[in-house]
């Protein structure tokens, strides 16, 4: 990236302009030296794990309006949810290598400024193609925000807070998770589909002026090696036709499986070329760690059955129950807002007895809230007990879970790590969706059948986490 723009370091002769746009910026001395100095950058990636999953849940309420004023096809607005999902998870690993090498703070400030640039172009689009390549930069700004926002916990936090600092971030992920629909609602209401993009304007401004200011510099990076692109074109198109093939997964089986196996394909080349690859994108002796595999599949597992849930609530609740769209937003809310309520908890019991115990407590949680909804279901009692045990079994999980895996690897290699876990995390997001899709509709056309079949399937994959969690 460097060698590109004419740089040979941050701090190297080289052309004025570029240095000054590769060189961090220090903190103000007068926040460098509060006691509290480390909360404040928390706080910082705070509002950016606020304004991904605001931006994420609040773009689906819009797409019905959206659609009717582009005048464009069910299947063309979708896209405007899965270009950006296909980019970020496509970009994530690498986001977090660059960031590694050239600083984390740089890259998150970046981050911050580019989304909120691609905020407000979205919102002027004036048709379909302007649209998804604003959306594409929106998700390149969302890489660069997510790959880093673990890392620069670890990277500042003492160890012995860790937990505690993730748990927050969790939180906020949640609260932007269970606000998005509602404030959506309102601001389509009050002046239309624009501005649940306008709105992440503020929150970024905000975002963008607390990392120059609170965020500290990267002290300990990872050496200048040339760029794997052979690394980088195998797995973009792989987790690509991976993301594809699971979104088409309900109602194109065949176009799926195909898609899904090319992926599959893709991952497996671009595993052989990074054993073999001199600066490899990927370093994978991390992957030989047996807590972090565990780790990274346990969050995949989580994602899965929180979105799971998430998907197969509303589609429930319209099909049997015939709830109006107000009252089965404020029912779903249930499992964010609990989340979002035991994050903090859960980081704060983790940090001052042990992670192990309250990850499997949380995914026991998960499996319990599963199985009651299977043996409750078409009771409103049922649901409601998913969503909340669901809700709180992951806001013990995730946090403590999300801590061990940051913790693992070299302080060099935090950013890979981040990356990595975020990856993982969109995989699990567009899983989730997959499998609670698939399993209702091939229970049959009796939702209440649908419902348990997808519930126990749901309860089952909580157990095996319970069981991964053992090894962490």
């Amino acid at each position: 990236m460097a060698e590109l723009l004419g740089v040979r370091d941050a701090d190297s002769s080289g052309h004025p302009l570029a240095r000054l746009l590769l060189t961090e910026p220090a903190r103000p001395d007068r926040i460098r030296s509060l006691p509290r100095a480390s909360w404040l950058a928390v706080a910082t990636v705070c509002v950016g794990a606020f304004m991904g999953q605001l931006d994420a849940s609040i773009v689906t309420v819009a797409l019905p309006r959206l659609r009717t004023d582009l005048g464009i096809s069910l299947g063309a607005a979708e896209w405007v949810s899965l270009a950006y999902l296909l980019v970020l998870v496509g970009t994530v690993i690498a986001v977090g290598r660059i960031a590694d090498v050239f600083g984390r703070k740089l890259l998150y400030s970046y981050g911050f400024a580019l989304f909120t640039v691609a905020s407000l172009g979205c919102g002027l689009s004036s048709g379909l193609a302007a649209l998804l390549a604003f959306r594409v930069l929106q998700a390149i700004g969302a890489a660069l925000l997510q790959a880093n926002s673990v890392a620069l916990i670890r990277t500042t936090v003492a160890a012995g807070r860790l937990n505690r600092a993730i748990g927050l971030q969790g939180a906020a992920q949640a609260l932007g998770l269970a606000l998005g629909p509602s404030i959506g609602g309102l601001l389509i209401a009050a002046g239309g589909w624009r501005w649940v993009f306008w709105v992440n304007l503020p929150v970024g401004v905000l975002g963008s002026c607390a990392g120059l200011l609170f965020l500290p510099r990267t002290r300990i990076r990872a050496s200048r090696t040339r760029p794997d692109w052979i690394g980088l074109g195998c797995l973009l198109p792989a987790t690509g036709a991976l993301l594809l093939g699971l979104s088409l997964l309900d109602g194109r089986p065949a176009r799926a499986g195909g898609l899904v196996l090319l992926g599959l394909a893709g991952l497996l080349a671009f595993g052989l070329h990074e054993r073999r690859a001199a600066a490899p994108l990927v370093e994978l002796e991390l992957l030989r760690d047996r807590t972090l595999r565990a780790g990274l599949t346990g969050a995949l597992l989580g994602y899965l059955v929180l979105f799971a849930a998430l998907f197969l609530c509303p589609l429930f609740l319209a099909a049997r129950l015939h709830l109006s769209a107000a009252q089965t937003g404020l029912l779903v809310s249930i499992l964010p807002v609990t989340l979002a309520m035991l994050a903090p908890v859960a980081g704060l019991a983790a940090d001052r007895y042990s992670a192990g115990p309250v990850t499997r407590t949380g995914m026991v949680l998960t499996t319990l809230g599963c199985g009651c909804g299977a043996l409750l279901a078409g009771r409103l009692t049922g649901l409601a007990l998913l969503l909340a045990l669901v809700g709180a079994g992951l806001g013990l999980f995730t946090p403590a879970n999300n801590a061990m895996v940051a913790g693992r690897g070299r302080l060099d290699q935090a950013g890979l790590v981040s990356g990595v876990l975020n990856m993982t995390r969109g995989v699990g997001t567009a899983l989730g969706v997959a499998v609670a899709g698939a399993a209702y509709t091939l229970a049959g056309p009796n939702p209440v059948v649908g419902f348990r079949v997808t519930a126990a399937l749901l309860a089952g994959l909580a157990l095996l986490g319970a069981t991964l969690s053992r090894r962490t």
